[in-house]
């Protein structure tokens, strides 16, 4: 006999707090990506930033990630100091500051390249499976709880 699954708007609920409140607990968690050197997601995020897009500076940073610029150069001192990334002068722009990666900060940005390839494979691989009207109807979905949670976080202001 079929077993006869709970689909109700929510048991969906139910289960995409849980997966959130895992993946809030995975973001705590540090990892070292082949250094000795533990790393916050924060970090390693401001350093895939960075290793993607050469050439930024710290508001260009904020602007790509959705951040303040006080958030990108806090965590930005803090990779300063871990040695994996530096400021430079913009030879063309005397006022502008360009961040880019350390020769460790190169290692720790590919270290975690080939982590993400080695965890995200089965992951990826069903996703570009889906039918085109399933990724719609997620991105629908994502985008609307989205602006549940814009929402809920004004109505505490």
């Amino acid at each position: 006999m079929k077993q006869v699954r709970d689909v109700s708007p929510r048991s969906v609920l139910e289960s995409f707090k849980r997966v959130a409140r895992k993946w809030q607990k995975l973001e705590k968690q540090t990892r070292k990506f082949g250094t000795d050197i533990e790393l916050y997601s924060s970090e390693i995020h401001l350093i895939e930033m960075i290793g993607e897009n050469e050439g930024l500076s710290v508001t260009d940073i904020a602007r790509l990630l959705d951040i303040t610029k006080g958030a990108v150069s806090q965590t930005l001192k803090k990779l300063e100091i871990k040695k994996l990334a530096k400021k430079e002068e913009d030879p063309t722009n005397a006022s502008r500051v360009l961040v880019e990666l350390t020769p460790l900060g190169w290692e720790v940005f590919n270290a975690h390249k080939r982590w993400h390839e080695a965890i995200d494979g089965g992951f990826r691989k069903y996703f570009l499976e889906l039918e085109s009207e399933n990724i719609i109807f997620l991105k629908e979905f994502l985008k609307m709880f989205e602006a549940f949670l814009d929402n809920k976080g004004k109505s505490r202001e």
